[in-house]
């Protein structure tokens, strides 16, 4: 079975090399042109500042890409994903509170993180054995969790925030390594074990079958029930660190926290190339996807534009993709007829 799955794997890798090398080309051109058009009408673009704002901000929203990806590729979806976040930061809050606020040492900390890790898990294990041995759909199955964890969060912290942190936890998502921003740093580590799990395990080809055709997997003797709980087990684990960067930046943790990111994690997903009914995507055209959006934010927030046209833009741009893909395709097939 090893063999069998390890050439399965070399052989899918090896046919969307191509592909794979086009779709990055293409989205590398889209993002300079972006950078060119920004800094034509804003001198203020080409600044560090500007690229120091982008290093600082596109981790919250890269971890819950991550989180969402998986659940993607396996023909699911997880709405939940920024509760989650937030109730994992919220853990992690409690823990520090009762350790001594600001004042909690390292051994409290590395308790509090572990914690909140575990919550993330165990929300991620909860939604997928839902999906997985109920049969519910994902998308109904997430947005009850959604809303659970959100009244959940909102009865527990009555609305408020808790703040008030110590200072190692909020150099996790201000501090610097050798100039890099540290949120930086964790969402490439993060983005490198995605791939490593994606392209080199057997979870990872399972998540891939499931998503191409889930009864076919499950004849072929693959435990697919056990694989989808682990696709959202592994989900709530990156939510859970999407919180731990949140509550380090902001050194406050509130239920609301990141709400309007649940749009750009899926716009990003779909704009790197990913199938919305699962089976293929990479992680690396969707982190151009991200750049590429983060890019788009920041230079409309130079350009003084309202936030509110901001977020009708993501819905636009994503009504745009979809459109362009159901053109590509009857294209193609049209192609491949003659």
């Amino acid at each position: 079975m090893r063999d069998l799955l390890a050439k399965m794997t070399a052989g899918g890798a090896g046919k969307a090399s191509v592909p794979a090398a086009r779709e990055n080309l293409a989205l590398i051109g889209v993002l300079l042109a972006l950078i060119a058009l920004f800094s034509a009408i804003s001198d203020r673009f080409l600044t560090g500042a500007t690229f120091s704002s982008i290093a600082y901000q596109l981790p919250e929203m890269g971890l819950l890409t991550l989180a969402m990806l998986i659940p993607i590729l396996s023909g699911g979806l997880n709405l939940a994903t920024t509760f989650s976040a937030n109730i994992s930061g919220l853990v992690l809050a409690w823990v520090l509170i009762w350790g001594g606020g600001a004042e909690a040492g390292p051994g409290v900390l590395l308790i509090a993180i572990l914690l909140a890790l575990a919550s993330g898990a165990a929300i991620g294990w909860l939604l997928g054995a839902v999906v997985a041995y109920t049969g519910a759909h994902p998308i109904l199955a997430s947005l009850a969790m959604m809303i659970f964890l959100r009244g959940l969060g909102e009865f527990l912290t009555r609305g408020g925030s808790i703040s008030g942190f110590p200072p190692e936890l909020v150099w996790l998502g201000q501090g610097q390594i050798a100039g890099i921003p540290v949120p930086l740093l964790i969402f490439a580590i993060c983005a490198l074990i995605w791939t490593v799990i994606l392209n080199r395990t057997r979870l990872g080809f399972c998540i891939y079958q499931i998503g191409s055709n889930t009864e076919a997997t499950r004849y072929s003797g693959i435990n697919t029930k056990w694989a989808l709980t682990m696709v959202y087990v592994l989900s709530g684990i990156m939510c859970a660190v999407a919180g731990i960067v949140m509550a380090s930046r902001f050194n406050s943790v509130r239920v609301g926290h990141g709400e309007a990111y649940l749009l750009i994690t899926v716009l990003a997903c779909f704009l790197g190339r990913v199938d919305p009914f699962g089976g293929f995507g990479r992680v690396a055209p969707v982190i151009l996807a991200l750049v590429i959006l983060q890019v788009i934010g920041s230079g409309l927030n130079l350009l003084g534009t309202n936030q509110h046209l901001a977020t009708a833009l993501w819905g636009g741009i994503l009504i745009m993709v979809m459109v362009a893909r159901f053109v590509w395709s009857r294209f193609a097939i049209r192609i491949g007829r003659t």
